[in-house]
């Protein structure tokens, strides 16, 4: 293993490179259903009001950003607020290198400590490389939303994925913590180290 492997907390300084990450994503292909590339400025209010309460896992090797993931509100009704979406990217180059299983297994360890039960991706079709990462990951495929976006000329559907965090859902949840809460009670180093360790 790479010795400058190093997963952590995005901290705002990162966004630019992540947003370098996404750029391909929206320009080149139907993974993201973007139209237009958002702006830096755009991105970094995105980004940080996401890391508000959610956590965003950057992957740094050699110093250079290599990937991120991070958990998003599935839906915004109160009966709801158990459950999380999870985004993934990661640079062209470095796909295929098992850096999404690491950062996907800190991402929903993180997760499972905030209380949340069960985190939701979608996956614009086709993307082998993506269903093989969810799977991998202990994600199972719940459905698909035939032909429901439209770019570079081709309609596209999504499979949705669904992982149940814990060994069972509690009959009486507590609410989920933010991720602000879960460094107050945890301390910001103790995460740093449970990031690399999941």
């Amino acid at each position: 293993m790479n010795t400058s492997f190093m997963l952590r907390l995005m901290v705002p300084e990162d966004i630019a490179a992540m947003l370098a990450i996404y750029t391909p994503y929206v320009t080149d292909t139907a993974i993201s259903f973007e139209y237009e590339v958002p702006s830096l400025e755009a991105y970094t209010e995105r980004i940080a009001h996401i890391a508000q309460k959610y956590p965003c896992i950057v992957c740094e090797e050699n110093g250079e950003l290599t990937g991120f993931a991070y958990a998003s509100e599935f839906r915004y009704r109160a009966a709801y607020q158990w459950c999380a979406e999870s985004t993934i990217y990661l640079d062209q180059q470095h796909r295929g290198k098992g850096t999404g299983t690491r950062l996907y297994r800190s991402l929903m360890g993180l997760l499972e400590r905030m209380r949340y039960t069960n985190v939701f991706a979608g996956v614009a079709l086709p993307n082998e490389g993506s269903e093989q990462l969810h799977r991998k990951s202990g994600f199972r495929e719940i459905g698909e939303f035939r032909d429901i976006g439209f770019k570079h000329g081709a309609w596209h559907s999504t499979r949705w994925y669904q992982l149940s965090l814990g060994d069972a859902a509690p009959a009486t949840p507590l609410p989920p913590l933010s991720l602000q809460e879960l460094i107050s009670s945890e301390g910001l180093s103790n995460i740093q180290t449970l990031l690399n360790n999941y």
